[in-house]
């Protein structure tokens, strides 16, 4: 009785899926593309400009619109993704040495570990909030350290959401080229819209804008 219910649910399933692999390959390629370093930002904005459109139900086709927003946003992506890739790298470095240190520096690895959460925290909600706000280029890091403070239940929902994929990643890394990258944008889009429109009627019920 329930086998058509069933198999419609397991073809969006699927379908997601390869969207998310899809996705996953296209910011490879385009990272790839600005020689990894001039590549990430942009090619990590037009993956969650992609993902937000495809949240919302819009139909387009993947690779023109991934080259459209990456070159219009080549250089104010750069601006936003690439000071937050560096300070991460620097964070896990201090974490990798201050662990090879031993008992003698543990207070400054826990120290390093809170500040790579906290980085976590805010770098979650970032991309969806460029994808989805107009704002000044200077704001979005600000407001996305205020939802990651003000929005705590949000917040550990999407570092759980991280963690999980991060772990899974790291027990099978081949899961990196083929889908980890893609369904971690979509998926962090994809609660972030929703974040947003519980905090955006929060505000409208309190009489804010």
């Amino acid at each position: 009785m329930n086998h058509p219910a069933t198999s419609i649910r397991i073809q969006a399933a699927c379908s997601e899926l390869i969207w998310a692999a899809r996705l996953n390959l296209l910011w490879i390629v385009f990272t790839l593309l600005g020689g990894v370093i001039l590549g990430l930002g942009p090619a990590t904005v037009a993956a969650y400009t992609l993902a937000r459109r495809h949240s919302q139900g819009e139909s387009f086709q993947a690779w023109p619109e991934f080259w459209t927003v990456y070159r219009r946003e080549f250089v104010r992506a750069s601006l936003l993704i690439l000071p937050v890739a560096v300070l991460g790298t620097i964070l896990v470095g201090n974490y990798l040495y201050f662990s090879a240190l031993g008992p003698g520096s543990e207070a400054l690895r826990i120290a390093t570990l809170v500040a790579m959460v906290a980085l976590a925290g805010v770098g979650t909600y970032l991309g969806p909030l460029y994808a989805h706000y107009e704002l000044p280029l200077w704001a979005y890091l600000p407001k996305a350290s205020l939802l990651a403070l003000t929005r705590p239940a949000s917040s550990v929902v999407l570092l759980f959401a991280l963690a999980t994929i991060v772990f899974v990643t790291s027990a099978a890394p081949v899961l990196t080229a083929v889908i980890s990258i893609g369904a971690w944008i979509y998926l962090n889009t994809w609660l972030c819209l929703r974040f947003f429109e519980e905090n955006e009627a929060r505000l409208h019920s309190k009489g804010n804008s």
